[in-house]
């Protein structure tokens, strides 16, 4: 719902550091897998319950998977550049709850599961409307430069990554944080079946 916004906000500094990344040879490829790295690093320090330097990670995890795509767009932005971010970011996307699991299984390795299975739900629409909108021919005009549609919902990366936020913040409250997320993320696959319902109908 906000990465629109915040895209176009944080745009001009992510060109300018785009620029600066290219000019020392640093590819879209590498900075998407040291996103995935750090962000790996981040769920380890927050499954062994450090929880701010695993947010710290996190962020800085975020910051790279921005870059990424900013160095691309400065160089030649190309199909496994994109087949990568998407397949890393949900990779990341699933080890973040996981390791609150791992932080404390009895208290949080069930709302953890609840809300890892709502991401199913809003990864698999967001995936198959991807799908059939390139075999339609169909381009996202709320973030045209993205290298396929990007249907947009309740929950996007700025709203997710909220939600990480403050779980690290009050870790004592994933389990409230994880549910509430999990329905917003409910809601968002159900707009998303009936956005695809109409628009492929």
């Amino acid at each position: 719902m906000l990465d629109k916004a915040i895209q176009q906000a944080l745009r001009p500094l992510m060109t300018r550091a785009a620029r600066g990344l290219v000019r020392l040879g640093v590819g879209a490829d590498a900075i998407s897998f040291t996103g995935l790295a750090i962000g790996l690093l981040a769920a380890g320090a927050i499954a062994l319950q450090h929880y701010l330097p695993g947010l710290a990670l996190l962020l800085l995890s975020r910051l790279l998977d921005g870059l990424d795509g900013a160095v691309a767009r400065a160089t030649q932005p190309t199909d496994r550049g994109g087949f990568l971010d998407i397949t890393l970011d949900f990779l990341f996307y699933a080890a973040i709850p996981l390791a609150f699991a791992l932080a404390d299984p009895a208290a949080n390795a069930l709302p953890a599961a609840v809300l890892l299975a709502s991401f199913i739900g809003t990864g698999s629409s967001f995936l198959a409307f991807a799908v059939v909108a390139e075999k339609q021919k169909l381009h996202s005009v709320a973030l045209p430069d993205k290298s396929f549609y990007f249907l947009g919902g309740l929950t996007e990366a700025t709203e997710t990554i909220a939600a990480f936020a403050a779980m690290c913040l009050w870790p004592q409250w994933f389990p409230q944080i994880a549910y509430g997320f999990a329905v917003l993320c409910g809601i968002t696959t159900v707009l998303r079946i009936g956005w695809g319902w109409q628009r492929f109908g």
